[in-house]
């Protein structure tokens, strides 16, 4: 559609040749003049055609530059490039109505689809805030497009959950999620500003269109004669660059007008038979600037960013066809030619490059089905622990990150593929829902039972009589350990509760026996002199003499009596000093451990409130419970690691973590059986 293929010039000699007689015509626009407003015929360009002449030498060009002989390979050639200079020129057109030619700046399109909600709205702001809205209105539709599909998802499971937790009733089921409302301020902030943009450029447009066509009538004047050569030669230069600057125009009216330009340019030139050298010289200027434009499309043939050469292919047509006039006739063959060839080439590998990502996205779309059909088959597998639901969950969990950075899908299955991809998360948690709302039943008995605990606790708590009552807060501390899981959201509420009762009976129990502990008040002042003593205390550097030593210390403190509740920092103070010492012999970590802890035991073993003994028990218990966790984690990790070789350094990393984890629960267990030993003494004892 460039001039190349419209030029209806001259011959270098200034005559017009009648290519049916070969007879010489240097009249042939009088016809035109006979009808001044008459504009030009509006032409579908095709190679070979010359538009904008009258019909009878446009019928006779064709015969002329008709080739005799035209085989398919030729025609199939002149399609291609044909359809590559076509597919350029309505894009530019399309490009010029929305204005987004004047914006183009280079914003690297991201895969938000691997991109977390969050990131999402971070990207969106960083965008809202581009004044050239037209610049980045790909990304944000992307970025919209993506948010919402993970929002929708993000509600539907929390539907899910509220409809599993309210026996399928969702008819009050609500959910505010703070982020969304960012984003659809951000969002707004953004379609405002386009809205902006649109509604000033439809005004420009209509502008730009009257300008333009005002131009065509005062080139017309000028291509009917009526001022010097000279004169008129400034003239369209000035109109020829005025017409460049007017900006753009409605995409419907590009063609016709682009067309009417141009042939009253082609008729001026008509005229300038009378003077040859001006006119060669026009034409000499447009081949040397032509030619650059050719030299720079050679360039970017060869650019290995082809998506960045090919926009700017596009603006060389754009100059091409707008900025710069015709050549002489004995070059505008070969260059047109030359410049499509181009085109072709560049347009060729822009195909090449959408057709591997054709298959890049069916690559892609393979490894989304392999993950949801992942997601499917665990669902199936029959779970009946909580501990194994949590490694479920955390499969599940990790397949998600896989399908969002597995990158996108043809488009004409990618609703198709989201749908599926939702149905299977959707059928897990389906699934795991319904595990936990039977175990669920059973935790709201364990929470009645427990309440049922607390409030007799707390019924006792204020009680006078310490002899039958301690026995009975005993009994009830035991029956809590009786007692199962509660719900989670209860479970701190209902244990504070419990051992605030339990604290506040045996804290006045301990105060009114402390009241008249004469021998505790003297035990206090031995161990106080005691401890002065102890400070100079060195060890000798023989081990077992060293730790013998300790050991007699240990000894001597625990012969010298209870201390009052109230002056029972001094333990912590006696604790210190052996610290210190246990740290200049070469025990191992474990037997330094233990030793501390059976001096531990024995203190909270002094008198007759257990409760210190049951909360270190209840202490152990729980570490033994989370290290066990930490352990079926790793083991669990390692199961899904593709090369879990003995040789692997990761798996050797997270071997050394199992195994430092069962060193440490062994001494938790070991602690668990030494404080179980010495309640059953008690038990005994008191029998």
């Amino acid at each position: 559609m460039l001039e190349e293929k419209n030029d209806n010039l001259l011959n270098a000699d200034g005559e017009q040749l009648n290519e049916v007689n070969g007879t010489l015509q240097t009249d042939y626009t009088a016809e035109n003049d006979n009808n001044e407003n008459e504009e030009a015929p509006v032409v579908h360009e095709t190679e070979g055609q010359l538009p904008f002449a009258p019909k009878e030498i446009l019928e006779a060009a064709k015969v002329a530059e008709e080739p005799e002989e035209n085989t398919d390979n030729e025609t199939a050639e002149q399609t291609k490039s044909l359809s590559a200079v076509e597919s350029i020129d309505e894009a530019n057109a399309e490009q010029g109505e929305d204005g987004s030619h004047l914006e183009a700046e280079d914003f690297p399109m991201k895969n938000y689809e691997e991109l977390s909600m969050d990131e999402l709205a971070a990207e969106l702001e960083k965008f809202a805030a581009v004044e050239k809205v037209m610049s980045v209105k790909d990304h944000v539709e992307e970025i919209r497009k993506e948010f919402y599909s993970k929002y929708n998802h993000f509600i539907e499971e929390k539907k899910d959950e509220y409809s599993h937790e309210n026996n399928g009733d969702t008819s009050d089921f609500e959910y505010h999620y703070p982020l969304k409302s960012k984003f659809d301020a951000l969002y707004n902030q953004y379609r405002d500003k386009k809205n902006t943009h649109f509604k000033k450029l439809q005004t420009d447009l209509k502008g730009n269109l009257e300008n333009r066509l005002a131009i065509i009538e005062e080139l017309k004047n000028v291509a009917e004669g009526g001022e010097n050569i000279k004169d008129s030669l400034k003239h369209v230069s000035e109109l020829r660059e005025r017409w460049k600057n007017a900006g753009p125009i409605p995409r419907d009216k590009y063609n016709h007008v682009w067309n009417n330009f141009h042939f009253h340019i082609e008729r001026f030139y008509d005229h300038l038979h009378l003077d040859r050298e001006a006119r060669d010289m026009d034409f000499k200027h447009n081949l040397e600037q032509k030619q650059k434009i050719i030299a720079r499309v050679e360039e970017l043939v060869n650019d290995e960013d082809i998506s960045k050469a090919f926009r700017e292919l596009q603006a060389l047509h754009k100059i091409w066809k707008e900025e710069i006039g015709p050549v002489s006739r004995e070059h505008r063959e070969e260059i047109w030619n030359r410049f499509s060839e181009l085109t072709k080439q560049l347009h060729d590998k822009r195909e090449a490059l959408v057709a591997k990502s054709k298959e890049l996205e069916e690559a892609n779309l393979a490894k989304k089905k392999e993950i949801i059909a992942q997601i499917n088959a665990i669902s199936e597998e029959k779970i009946t622990a909580h501990n194994a639901w949590q490694g479920q969950i955390d499969r599940i969990e990790a397949l998600r990150e896989q399908f969002f950075k597995a990158g996108k899908v043809p488009l004409e299955v990618n609703e198709e593929t989201w749908a599926s991809f939702k149905d299977a998360v959707r059928n897990f948690n389906t699934v795991k829902n319904s595990f936990y709302k039977d175990i669920k039943k059973d935790q709201q008995e364990n929470l009645n039972k427990k309440q049922s605990l607390v409030e007799k606790a707390k019924s006792l708590q204020d009680s006078e009589d310490f002899a039958a009552t301690t026995a009975i807060m005993k009994q009830i501390q035991d029956e809590w350990k009786t007692i199962g899981h509660v719900p989670r959201k209860y479970s701190d509420s209902v244990w504070k509760e419990f051992k605030a009762a339990c604290n506040h009976y045996f804290d006045r129990l301990h105060a009114k026996r402390n009241e008249a502990n004469h021998e505790e008040l003297e035990a206090f002042d031995k161990k106080k002199e005691y401890l002065e003593q102890l400070k100079g205390f060195e060890l000798t550097g023989e081990h077992k003499t060293d730790l013998d030593a300790i050991k007699k210390h240990i000894e001597n403190w625990k012969g010298l009596g209870r201390v009052p509740q109230a002056r029972r920092h001094i333990e912590g103070k006696f604790n210190k000093i052996l610290d210190a010492l246990f740290e200049k012999l070469s025990l191992s970590k474990k037997e330094t451990e233990m030793v501390r802890f059976s001096n531990r035991l024995e203190q909270l073993s002094e008198g007759d409130d257990t409760r210190r003994l049951e909360n270190e028990q209840l202490f152990i218990m729980r570490k033994i419970d989370e290290v066990q966790g930490e352990i079926f984690q790793l083991e669990n990790n390692i199961q899904f690691i593709s090369n879990a070789k003995g040789d692997n350094p990761f798996v050797k990393e997270v071997q050394k973590s199992i195994e430092r984890h069962k060193e440490e629960l062994k001494t938790w267990k070991d602690k668990l059986k030494q404080i179980r030993e010495l309640k059953k003494q008690q038990q005994e004892g008191g029998e």
